[in-house]
């Protein structure tokens, strides 16, 4: 598979994800919105320029570990998984279906390429260090690199923050875990509903080294993930500022959207059965807003 993918061509697959993310909700009938429209930028840069992997060796030894805390936001990883060959594109209209591998959070046992199953919030985290201590216990912290992505809201629960406090204690240098700093969680913005700031002053008290990042912006995310690699003598936290629902208007930076699909009757939103239709076109045009009225 082409690892060598330009910025250019890097947006365009986010923008492709952010498409079949739509389709994919749509066709289940209920899913998250918000955050995988959110993070179709990063999850792009991870599999078709940053992650070290092989869709047709999906438990090949060498490989990065990718670890998603925030399962919710599975249908951003199930697509980029398609687009990267690890199973057909057809398995995204399964989507939440009975008997479907591809379950409503990922599951390891359905999945052979994924390394976890998720759904509680909070335990990302912990796992990701037990695979990060596990490397530099087999010696192979210099074959392949940990990522975990998270919710910015997760961070309500205390065990993220036992785990960030063993990482860096045991200087897990082979580790990296992403915030997707959205700012909204499933009942309102997250500094109303548990206060998460000051993030970045949290992190490096428990001796991360921290990396703020525009995660819109392709050729800061690749620059950041690089720079991420190269940090030698302590676990490292990027925070991920993106946009909920980037690409479709009615959704950006609204919570509203945060756990349900395209076809939601929401007071003030486009009639349901435009929703879809407004989303896909509004996609297709990179972000040029479309009144329901056009659509007539």
């Amino acid at each position: 598979m082409k690892q060598d993918y330009t910025i250019t061509e890097l947006e365009k697959k986010a923008n492709e994800i952010r498409q079949d993310i739509i389709k994919l909700l749509v066709k289940a009938g209920s899913g998250h919105s918000a955050g995988p429209l959110g993070m179709a930028d990063v999850f792009a840069a991870f599999y078709f320029r940053v992650l070290k992997h092989d869709p047709k060796r999906p438990a090949w030894k060498e490989r990065d570990r990718l670890i998603l805390s925030n399962g919710h936001i599975c249908p951003v990883r199930y697509t980029a998984m398609a687009h990267a060959g690890y199973f057909p594109k057809s398995w995204l209209a399964t989507f939440r279906k009975i008997n479907s591998k591809l379950e409503g959070h990922p599951s390891f046992k359905k999945i052979s390429a994924l390394e976890t199953s998720s759904g509680p919030l909070g335990e990302g985290l912990s796992q990701a260090c037990g695979f990060a201590m596990a490397a530099k216990m087999d010696g192979m912290q210099h074959t392949y690199h940990v990522w975990c992505v998270t919710s910015d809201a997760e961070h309500q629960e205390g065990m993220t923050w036992e785990a960030a406090m063993f990482a860096g204690k045991n200087r897990l240098n082979n580790l990296t875990v992403i915030i997707d700093r959205n700012n909204i969680q499933i009942d309102g913005y997250t500094e109303d509903v548990m206060p998460l700031e000051p993030l970045r002053e949290k992190y490096e008290a428990f001796g991360w080294h921290v990396i703020d990042m525009n995660g819109h912006d392709m050729a800061e995310i690749i620059s950041t993930f690089q720079e991420a690699k190269a940090i030698a003598e302590k676990p490292v936290c990027i925070i991920a500022h993106t946009i909920p629902g980037k690409g479709v208007s009615f959704m950006e930076k609204d919570y509203k959207w945060h756990g349900v699909p395209p076809g939601t009757a929401i007071p003030g939103e486009p009639e349901k059965e435009k929703q879809a239709q407004i989303a896909l076109r509004e996609l297709r045009t990179l972000g040029k807003k479309i009144e329901a009225a056009d659509l007539d």
